[in-house]
């Protein structure tokens, strides 16, 4: 059976915009939806083409409908990402700078198998990958970790106090 297109299309567009437009929101999309129907109509022989059309349609819509939530909650989160980033205080960005100098210091002054078990460890690695990674015995990682953190702790002790003495 052979479908006329056209004849299809002169009775069923104006039908399918404002259903589309129901459903959109949007007169000028809801004219792009209609559109893309009648492209993906022309790869199809339906029984019923009014009815293949509309159905199309409504999936159109419906995915439509999915792409402008997850549009909306993706500006949401920038939105908000950009609402929470205020101008950082100067002070208290070199006082972070500083900080984190001293934890960098801090971490060289530790053994290298000490400073792996506690960078393995702090990116989430648990006690058997990092055994594996080091070749440490798993039993010998919690051992290693507990003195490592000691060590860490020590070191930027160490270096705070020396700080403050240079103040």
């Amino acid at each position: 059976m052979s479908v006329d297109w056209a004849e299809v299309y002169r009775t069923t567009f104006e039908d399918l915009v404002r259903f589309l437009h129901r459903k959109v929101w949007d007169a000028d999309r809801a004219k792009d939806l209609a559109q893309e129907v009648f492209v993906r109509a022309l790869d199809h022989r339906p029984d019923n083409p009014k009815a293949w059309l509309f159905t199309v349609a409504s999936n159109l819509a419906r995915d439509e409908a999915r792409t402008a939530i997850r549009r909306r909650k993706h500006l949401t989160l920038l939105k908000s990402e950009v609402a929470g980033q205020s101008a950082p205080d100067p002070a208290e960005e070199l006082d972070r700078e500083q900080r984190m100098e001293q934890v960098r210091a801090a971490l060289n002054r530790l053994s290298e198998r000490d400073r792996d078990v506690l960078l393995l460890w702090d990116a989430g690695l648990d006690y058997g990958e990092i055994a594996a990674e080091t070749g440490l015995s798993k039993g010998a990682v919690g051992t290693t970790l507990g003195r490592a953190r000691r060590r860490l702790v020590e070191a930027y002790g160490a270096l705070e106090d020396k700080d403050v003495a240079h103040r």
